[in-house]
């Protein structure tokens, strides 16, 4: 099949790059310069110019395809409302040349917020739930009534040696206070997924994903904080604290209510319907340990 994928030199995009091509696909890339299409060429893939602004761009590479993975995302969490709302324009173009089509549409989006619960597959949760902007799934889904196969995959903390998702924005915010700090006990849990295993995940939907199947890319149920927070300090060599409900938003500012977050998330069905098992053997502490 010939394959739209957006990010395609993202941190995921560019894992599930690869896969694609040794399964035997043909990958047309979104690149917004020059420098990220020599990238994609590089790597045996076709380009097309545009972002995730350029709607045309967008209509042009789903119409191109058989079908689409989508992963680009904006992450600047100063503009989220704009970027979220960037997304739902971007999902909605993409989804209107596939309409009718029958192809499959791979939207890429967040866990459900289930504060304190283990979420599951089957959960779902309606537009601006827990005051969250993003609504990837809801505008992907509601695509299934125009003919277009639409499956999401879920994501947690995503992480390799490089990057490690929250837990790189608490590094980076521990190295500016000098300690390394958790909220309470800091046992409240985040889920997480190696970026090479998440990238699998994505080959086995595209193979075998149901229209209006939710999938979960988790490997690791919930990691306490506390121990993020540790693994930090040791990284840094640097002093661990716990802090008050009372001292927290001062230390942490805007990273204040991602370092409380309790959001444990399960994938025992996403194993149980697509035979899909993680096999890197770095989970999310190692590999802030071994962060470069």
């Amino acid at each position: 099949m010939r394959i739209f994928l957006t990010g395609a030199t993202g941190f995921i995009g560019s894992a599930i790059v690869p896969n694609l091509l040794d399964d035997g696909h043909e990958v047309l890339g979104l690149a917004r310069s020059e420098p990220s299409a020599e990238v994609l060429r590089q790597a045996g893939c076709d380009v097309l110019k545009g972002d995730l602004r350029d709607l045309e761009s967008l209509r042009r590479g789903a119409e191109q395809a058989d079908a689409v993975i989508h992963t680009a995302f904006d992450h600047d969490f100063s503009r989220m409302a704009d970027n979220c709302e960037m997304d739902r324009l971007a999902i909605e173009a993409m989804g209107g040349a596939l309409a009718g089509s029958g192809k499959r549409f791979i939207v890429t989006s967040g866990l459900p917020p289930l504060m304190g619960q283990v979420s599951t597959e089957i959960d779902i949760l309606p537009a601006g739930a827990h005051g969250m902007p993003r609504v990837s799934e809801q505008v992907a889904m509601a695509l299934t009534d125009s003919g277009v196969s639409v499956s999401v995959i879920r994501m947690p903390q995503v992480h390799d040696r490089n990057r490690q998702g929250f837990a790189s924005y608490l590094m980076d915010h521990a190295r500016k206070k000098g300690v390394s700090a958790y909220v309470g006990d800091g046992q409240n849990r985040w889920p997480a997924v190696h970026r090479l295993d998440a990238a699998r995940l994505y080959s086995l939907v595209l193979e075998n994903g149901a229209s209006g199947g939710r999938y979960h890319a988790v490997s690791e149920d919930g990691v306490a904080v506390r121990d993020v927070a540790e693994a930090i300090g040791r990284r840094l060599n640097m002093p661990v604290t716990s802090l008050s409900d009372k001292d927290s938003a001062g230390h942490f500012g805007w990273l204040d209510r991602i370092a409380r977050m309790d959001v444990p998330a399960s994938s025992v069905l996403t194993r149980q319907k697509l035979n899909w098992q993680p096999l890197q053997k770095a989970g999310l502490i190692q590999d802030i340990l071994d962060s470069v």
